[in-house]
């Protein structure tokens, strides 16, 4: 077992090693600092970074999101969304996740090397990510980015995904991580650039820092993001209290602070904490954030240098803090081999990224990945099975690469794919949805035809007048191209002509051709433009839609073979990734699922969220949705609806949902077969849905949310008081608890064995138990481990402390053992101080939470004196 005494000399060494990670190319980045002027550092402060070349230092770009796969110009490998990935409990799987997306990041970098946009987000040797802040309320829109609701859980998972990522190494990371929003970012997004957040102390150390503590002590991330909201009345990006007392002072981190994008400029704008914008950055500055993101670096705009300028001219800051800052963010381009000084590192080839290897990954983790939530003995379906796939997400593809992703992923199949490749597509019929709020796939690439008759569309690019302003809306172009090619898809490779410059309007033109016959709706992302059908103009587009703007569809009738002329425009800016959405309807929808259903066995029903409808600072606003966020927890109402007269047809109903948040399944827990978690599962997502559906794969993946009956029983969005929310405090009835999970195969728990070991200096627990895999059939368990403390105020009733995901045959027994060491055993007064208490505690080893029917043993144990924990 740990020691108190070995944690502490492992704490120790982990800080010692984080300090060499800092002084390593610290000597060539003070060199650097020393040789710039004041006009070049202040720009140097900013996330695009130029180049100096002068120096023969590149431009750069901090801006860089790996969430759940790379950010690239081509097919990166799309692994399931973020709580996804946490319900396999699985620490293991998620470094070795992780470790693929840190290679195809720095595949990426290696590809465009020393020619990065400093006004294109991709292309650097750290990330933004993981987002591990705690999913504390289902309506937060950005959950779905989270491991879930539980510290310990989320802390875990955040460790092995840091760790993945940069490498066995911190001195010399692969690709720098930066946990973020550091701290307590967890809704609502409408408030989150103004609203002063209020938490106790205890709820700040028991719920909202164990993570990021985990990330940076423990696993020694080289970076932190900063959030947007202020806490206890500071700007997170201003204060003392996180980046200064917490960050530097108690978890000794040497790294650097990047703010959220604009976070910086909210503090003046937003905030009011400061009196003006050069005020505020110096705040900022001050308080240890060292790498700024602004969103007006995407939109060219320049002199945003300029507010640290006069904030040194007015004395608010020192050169000394600039300086400070660039030493931190030069040796971190050094550490990671951007800048020459320290040994020649050798980046992966191109033919890494969406390779054999990660597209198996990506499936593993989606099967992984998927809950089986009911099961009355349907599943797995016979092979002989004959399937109706009905529902809005039945055929849909782009709800598999939920957000925070590449534009472009790997191959991937939906549902209806996914089980017609796993049966027969004689076996499988697909039922069309009436016009829903989930449509919009992205066209493929297979349908567009050039000008010429070739494969994909013609793309010419368009340079800036002399003099024309750059400001979206006021620009005027060329009225030749500057060059023309055939593209494979709608993409720019404005690139490809020099001469064009970094501000360029693209104009695609072409035809796409229907592969069926039927009712289309087709909309714009970015874009405006038209397609011509019976021989008149069809406008999709008047204007290009901004950055997570809902794409207006519009609804046409096509004929199979046919070609539909049109003609695309976009300009380079900050709006929406360029692309073409369409979706196959029904006009009679009813009509056509009782046809649909007549000769099937079993309805799929596939239904659920996109996450076009819930995500980060949307301009959504419908009926259950705003901004981003939820306003209840139900199904849309016409899914609701075509649920009910599914289960009318008499026929076994499965319910699969796609979501990156929890759902109220209170009706189809009650009505349907089987229900099956989704989430938003990545490119493996069609196929991992299918496997499991067959039997050819055996689920065992667990909530790491609750799944609540209703909203109405949670506290105010906008209240983070943790006590009724989670599972820990949460004591009503639920659809669904935290940890559940069902499996084909079944599972028996020997009662824990508990020894306390208690030297008068270290203290620890260990347990024993095993694990009996009672049925015919190997399969999964995710054994959870949960304590129960003595009563005290503003305490959990349980809280997990340990998990182990296994793999066992049929009929095997196999011993489990953990060691728990202090701060496992520990938990957090109504003072905010972390400690052993003395008392009596329950203990229960199972397949879920205790008394929630799951397979578990409980025993208990007690402690007989108090150990405080450093913070």
């Amino acid at each position: 077992m740990k020691t108190l005494s070995a944690a502490c000399l492992a704490w120790g060494l982990a800080f010692a090693g984080l300090a060499a990670a800092a002084d390593a190319g610290e000597d060539q980045a003070r060199q650097i600092v020393a040789k710039l002027t004041l006009d070049e550092k202040v720009e140097q402060l900013l996330n695009g970074a130029p180049a100096i070349p002068r120096l023969g230092i590149p431009a750069y770009n901090w801006w860089t999101e790996s969430l759940h796969g790379a950010f690239g110009p081509g097919a990166t490998t799309n692994f399931p969304q973020p709580v996804g990935l946490a319900a396999s409990f699985n620490s293991a799987m998620m470094q070795d996740v992780a470790a693929a997306i840190s290679t195809e990041v720095q595949a990426v970098y290696a590809l465009g090397r020393h020619k990065p946009n400093p006004n294109r987000i991709g292309g650097a040797l750290n990330t933004w990510s993981p987002n591990i802040n705690i999913f504390r309320d289902p309506r937060w829109g950005r959950g779905q980015e989270t491991y879930g609701e539980d510290p310990f859980l989320t802390a875990e998972l955040g460790k092995s995904f840091v760790r993945g990522m940069q490498g066995p190494d911190a001195a010399r990371p692969l690709v720098i991580a930066s946990p973020k929003h550091f701290a307590v970012h967890s809704g609502p997004e409408s408030t989150r650039h103004s609203v002063d957040v209020w938490v106790s102390a205890q709820d700040l150390e028991d719920t909202y820092l164990p993570a990021f503590r985990a990330a940076m002590v423990d696993a020694q991330a080289g970076s932190i993001m900063c959030a947007y909201n202020r806490l206890n009345g500071e700007p997170a990006c201003a204060s003392h209290s996180l980046l200064v007392k917490t960050l530097r002072e108690d978890w000794k981190f040497t790294g650097y602070v990047v703010s959220d994008c604009d976070a910086v400029v909210d503090i003046h704008a937003h905030h009011k904490y400061a009196p003006d914008a050069a005020a505020g950055a110096a705040v900022a500055l001050k308080s240890g954030v060292d790498n700024e993101c602004n969103g007006a670096t995407l939109s060219h705009t320049p002199g945003l240098g300029e507010r640290y300028k006069q904030a040194l001219q007015r004395g608010y800051i020192r050169q000394a803090d600039i300086d400070t800052a660039l030493v931190r963010l030069f040796s971190a381009r050094i550490r990671a081999g951007d800048l020459p000084g320290l040994p020649e590192r050798r980046f992966p080839g191109g033919e890494v990224i969406n390779s054999a290897e990660h597209r198996t990954l990506a499936l593993r983790s989606a099967v992984e990945s998927l809950v089986l939530l009911k099961n009355d003995g349907t599943l797995p379906l016979k092979a002989s099975t004959r399937i109706a796939v009905v529902g809005p997400l039945g055929n849909a593809r782009r709800v598999m690469r939920g957000n925070y992703s590449s534009g472009q992923t790997g191959p991937t199949r939906t549902v209806f794919e996914g089980l017609g490749r796993q049966f027969s597509p004689a076996q499988v019929k697909l039922v069309p949805f009436g016009p829903s709020i989930t449509d919009g796939d992205p066209v493929p690439r297979e349908v567009f035809v050039a000008p010429d008759g070739s494969a994909g569309l013609r793309a010419s690019y368009f340079k800036l007048q002399a003099g024309s302003p750059t400001d979206i809306g006021k620009r005027r172009f060329d009225a030749k191209a500057v060059g023309s090619h055939t593209v494979a898809q709608i993409e720019s490779r404005a690139q490809d002509f020099t001469e064009v410059g970094t501000v360029v309007r693209t104009v695609w033109t072409g035809a796409f051709v229907a592969p069926e016959t039927g009712s289309y709706r087709l909309g714009l992302s970015g874009l405006k433009g038209q397609v011509r059908i019976d021989a008149r103009d069809v406008v999709l587009a008047k204007k290009a839609t901004r950055w997570a703007e809902p794409v207006t569809l519009v609804q046409v009738d096509l004929k199979q073979g046919e070609r539909y002329a049109l003609r695309l425009e976009a300009e380079s800016g900050v709006g929406a990734p360029a692309g073409m959405i369409w979706k196959r309807v029904s006009r009679q929808p009813l009509v056509d699922l009782r046809a649909g259903a007549k000769d099937a066995d079993v309805i799929v029903a596939v239904v659920g969220l996109t996450s076009d409808l819930e995500g980060e600072e949307m301009p959504v606003k419908i009926d259950g949705f705003t901004g981003g966020d939820r306003t209840t927890l139900d199904l849309p109402a016409d899914q609701r609806r075509y649920l009910q007269a599914v289960s009318q047809l008499g026929k076994p109903v499965v319910v699969v949902n796609l979501s990156g948040s929890a759902i109220d399944l209170s009706w189809s827990h009650a009505n349907a077969a089987a229900v099956l978690q989704a989430w938003y599962p990545g490119e493996g997502g069609g196929q991992a849905i299918a496997q499991v559906l067959a039997g050819a794969a055996n689920p065992a993946g667990r909530l790491p949310v609750t799944f609540y009956r209703s909203a109405d029983e949670l506290p105010p969005f906008d209240d983070y008081r943790m006590a009724g929310r989670t599972y820990r405090f949460f004591d009503k009835p639920v659809v669904y608890p935290f940890g559940h999970g069902l499996s084909y195969s079944t599972f028996r728990y020997e009662a824990p064995r508990i020894e306390v070991q208690d030297d008068g200096k270290a203290l620890g627990l260990v347990v024993r138990t095993a694990i009996t895999n009672t049925s015919i059939r190997d399969g999964d368990e995710v054994a959870q481990l949960y304590l129960a403390p003595p009563r005290f105020e503003g305490g959990p009733r349980l809280a997990l402390r340990g998990f182990k995901r296994l793999h066992l045959k049929a009929g095997e027994r196999r011993e489990v053992i953990w060691r728990l060491d202090a701060r496992d055993l520990s938990f957090v007064d109504r003072d905010g101080v972390r400690q052993v208490m003395p008392g009596s505690y329950r203990l229960s080893v199972g397949g879920g939470q205790p008394d929630t029917g799951a397979p578990a043993e409980s025993a208990s144990f007690s402690l007989v004196r108090q150990v405080l924990l450093p913070r």
